[in-house]
This record gives structure tokens, sequence and C-alpha cells, in this order.
């Protein structure tokens, strides 16, 4: 399960994050701390140590820090993440025990380095590193006795996620200028068969809100297309490989969320059970 990093052009997912920001609002805000709440189910952050692995724009640090955790420690391997999470701490939670910098999750001195936490975080972020098995890796043994991992992963679809694959890369090979329209033709398709089953429905309105509301977890559709069609480099796992990728590092699998064998990440929290 060894990784190279691929030699294309990385997507700047530090410069959407950063146009992301200004859009976070107090609903956003809340609905991230739903979000967090939900999946952890019986896993209180109050008075816990966090640690966001590629914390993006921030929002779920922020969340965690609403949520009463005792210290959370944010990095990202794109500066511009870096700058939009201390944009939003300034913004929201200035006086926070809350600490941001630039790191790689596939060095394995910066993360050793880190200590470990009660909850590591990494939501849609392992699969983008160029080297997911050995993030995770990495990741996995930051998670302390009696902590919780909460990572999403993308599905693997074979031949799907190879066609997604070179889409990506196209993406990320194109000229600035072109790249936002390459993104709006690729999701085309997509968008015009979600229209037509609404309308059939009598429900456009729903697709409609969907560009002008929030999204759950409080992001949004926009930058979540961008994300989608640029996201690379790109790497993909089934359910059962993450599971058991997991549970051969001493981790229990609590909550489960698939996204039904399509598009999208699988969401997993799994609980470490004794020493790390």
């Amino acid at each position: 399960m060894t990784e190279t990093r691929p030699s294309a052009t990385r997507f700047g997912f530090g410069d959407n994050w950063r146009n992301f920001i200004g859009d976070v609002s107090e609903s956003r805000i809340a609905l991230a701390e739903a979000s967090l709440r939900e999946r952890l189910e019986d896993f209180d952050v109050s008075g816990k140590t966090m640690l966001d692995v590629g914390c993006g724009s921030g929002l779920f640090s922020l969340a965690a820090v609403r949520l009463g955790a005792k210290e959370v420690r944010s990095f990202d391997f794109d500066p511009l993440s870096v700058e939009a999470s201390r944009t939003l701490k300034r913004r929201y939670a200035p006086d926070a025990a809350w600490t941001i910098g630039q790191g790689d999750a596939t060095d394995r001195t910066f993360m050793e380095a880190l200590g470990a936490f009660d909850l590591v975080y990494s939501w849609g972020v392992l699969h983008h590193t160029g080297s997911m098995w050995q993030a995770l890796a990495l990741a996995s043994k930051r998670v302390a006795a009696d902590g919780c991992m909460f990572i999403s992963i993308y599905n693997d679809q074979g031949g799907t996620s190879k066609l997604w694959r070179a889409v990506k890369r196209r993406y990320n090979r194109l000229p600035q200028v072109l790249r936002v329209p390459y993104a709006v033709v690729v999701m085309i398709p997509s968008e015009l068969r979600s229209i037509l089953s609404l309308s059939v429905r009598g429900r456009l309105g729903v697709y409609v809100r969907g560009w002008t509301e929030p999204r759950e977890r409080g992001m949004s559709r926009w930058h979540d297309l961008l994300d989608w069609v640029g996201g690379y480099p790109f790497e993909v796992a089934t359910p059962e490989e993450i599971f058991r990728f997991a549970r051969d590092r001493g981790l229990v699998l609590r909550e489960l969320k698939t996204c039904g064998g399509g598009l999208g990440c699988n969401e997993f929290v799994f609980r470490r059970t004794g020493s790390a």
C-alpha cells in the first residue's frame, strides 16, 4: 500500500477555502457543530484535545472549540488553508486554545512530534495527500488511549473512480482561466439530472436552495463542486479496506456512514481501545 506523490499539479485547496470563509456565518458554524455531535455520538468533545489533520477552512476546528474542546491543534499542507483558518480564528475565537500551522500528513517526523490527541479529525483530506495509506497510518498513531478518529475517504467505484482521476488531473493541467468553465461543463450532466428528477416530483425549490443555503456540515455547494472536480491528488478505498486497515492498528469501528456505493465519501468513526 505504498504510494508515491503524483507529478501533476495539485488542486488549489487553500485558494478554494480562502474564498469559502467569506461565506462563513453563525448558521454555518452551528451546522458544523451539529454534524460533529451527530457523527461522534457518545464521544463528548468538551474538555478533550483535538487534532485537525488538513484543516482546510478551519470550520470544524472552530466547531470543536465551540463545543468546548480543551485544546485544538490544526494544520494543513497548503499555506492558504492555514491563512484561511487563522482568519476564522481571529473572527470567531481569538482567545481559544487553538493553534494553527503548516504541516504534511505524510511526514513521519512531523506527525510523530505532534503527540497524542483525544480526537483525530480528518474529513476528506487523506485521499488528497498523494500517499493516502501512509497518511492514514500516521494519523491513526496520533489517537490517544480511549480516543476517537473521525475520517472520511472517497469511495472506490472501480472504473468510474479512474475516470474521475483523469478528469481531475486534466483540470489541474489547464490554464487557470479555463478551470472554472471546465468544472461547470463537467458537472452539467449530473446537475441536469438533479433538476429533472426534482422537477418531476415538484421539488425544484430544493435544487435552488441547495445553491443559496448552507449544505449539510455548513459547507457551500459551489466550493464543494470545485473541490470535487479539481481535487487532485485523488485516491479511493472501499469501506472494507479502511475498516481492516484501522482494525489492524488497534482501532474499533463505532460509526459508519457510506455514500451508498456512489460518488462521494464514506465516513468512519473509530475508537482506540488500549494504548496507541
